[in-house]
């Protein structure tokens, strides 16, 4: 007759001898390998979502660093210089930074009222130029940001779907096996749990980087704004400064007798 304690020590040696085997794969490659159809469609799709969302923050963090720099060196260039003509020539060399957008459009309106010279006739179309510069060039700066706060607001649903799918086949093997063993609920519960992380993996990235990218945006608004009314003040002390050529003294008339 088999005793107790020999019994539990033929349980303790299997057990020990089963954990080398299971701690040797990773538990997450484990979890992967026996989600269903469903999850492993999830994962996919979060998978893809991640790596787009990770591209469009890096390209954006990249170019906004390139118009961080350049607008740097235009203002630089702008404050040194006496004239608009001088900027106007070289202002093509600091193509990524958005002042230039706004110094193009207030130049070239500046040259239809009156040539470039003097007091401009209407002093609000200036302005109104310097206004839709500023909103065209933050369109361009904003493409693709829709579909960074798109993943960043829809990836906890989709994780969310995979695991009320898990949860699911965890009930659905319950109803099979016709017992609460683990072995039943174990594969539905891996997959809630690997699709719930997923979408949080993908999500919070998303969402630090959108909060970021907008940060930045408001940032180069409010200096292409800026920029404007600094732009419209030199004009017009330009102007100002201009000495003005005398009249031309007319001929005294003859009085007839």
């Amino acid at each position: 007759m088999v005793s107790p304690f020999a019994l539990a020590l033929y349980l303790f040696q299997d057990d020990s001898a089963a954990t080398p085997a299971a701690a040797n794969g990773s538990a997450l490659v484990e979890m992967i390998h026996n989600s269903g159809p469903v999850a492993f469609a999830v994962l996919v799709l979060l998978l893809i979502a991640s790596i787009f969302s990770w591209a469009v923050m890096l390209s954006k963090w990249s170019s906004f660093r390139r118009a961080q720099t350049q607008s740097q060196r235009f203002l630089r260039a702008f404050r040194k210089s006496s004239r608009l003509s001088e900027i106007a020539s070289v202002a093509e060399q600091f193509k990524p930074s958005p002042l230039v957008v706004v110094f193009n459009e207030i130049h070239d309106e500046y040259q239809r009222q009156n040539g470039g010279r003097g007091l401009p006739r209407n002093p609000q179309a200036l302005e109104r130029a310097a206004q839709t510069a500023s909103s065209e060039a933050l369109t361009v700066m904003e493409s693709r940001m829709t579909w960074l706060a798109t993943i960043a607001a829809i990836a906890p649903f989709i994780g969310l779907f995979g695991t009320v799918m898990g949860i699911i086949d965890a009930f659905h093997g319950l109803g099979t096996a016709g017992a609460a063993t683990l072995r039943a609920v174990a594969p539905g519960i891996s997959e809630a749990l690997i699709t719930t992380a997923a979408g949080l993996v993908v999500a919070i990235p998303a969402v630090v980087g959108y909060n970021q990218l907008t940060a930045r945006l408001r940032e180069f608004g409010a200096r292409m704004d800026d920029f404007g009314r600094e732009l419209l003040n030199a004009i017009e002390n330009a102007a100002m400064l201009t000495p003005s050529q005398p009249p031309v003294a007319e001929e005294p008339r003859r009085r007839s007798l």
